[in-house]
């Protein structure tokens, strides 16, 4: 595999939908009432599983491109404080997630992939890649499973 194909497939594995549901698929068509509702028996709702993934995502990629990166307070800053979004909290999350998966394809396509974060502790640049598709693909299978508990998967 050179070196091309192998950005190729770090770039389609951050939007993967061959194997499972895509982000579009799990967070779309939730209406506004459900989507600060807890299935009975889990912790938290759809908001909380989108908000986790947008904030999740955003902070790998900042470390990924921030020489000044401070990690965050867990778990207070990789998860809302409250159940349910307010105004328009859900679109802008929907949409800062899908931002910010776009600038992780773009670093997928541009950085040494096996060169160490310059700022990290000997993380490579396709670890981080590799660590933001998994947490993606582990959360929208949480919110896939919440959303047939509340009885609004297709």
């Amino acid at each position: 595999m050179d070196d091309a194909q192998l950005r190729t497939h770090v770039q389609r594995l951050l939007d993967w939908h061959d194997a499972h549901a895509s982000f579009e698929d799990a967070v779309s068509g939730i209406p506004a009432e459900f989507r600060g509702r807890q299935p009975a028996g889990l912790p938290y709702s759809p908001w909380q599983l989108l908000e986790h993934l947008r904030l999740a995502q955003q902070d790998i990629l900042a470390f990924c491109v921030n020489p000044a990166y401070e990690e965050k307070s867990w778990p207070e800053g990789y998860w809302p404080g409250s159940a349910a979004p307010v105004g328009d909290a859900w679109e802008r999350s929907v949409e800062g997630f899908r931002v910010d998966r776009e600038a992780l394809k773009e670093l997928a396509s541009k950085a040494d992939l096996f060169a160490a974060i310059p700022h990290g502790t000997g993380q490579t640049y396709l670890r981080e890649l590799l660590l933001v598709a998994d947490h993606n693909a582990y959360h929208i299978g949480e919110l896939v499973v919440v959303r047939r508990l509340l009885g609004i998967w297709r």
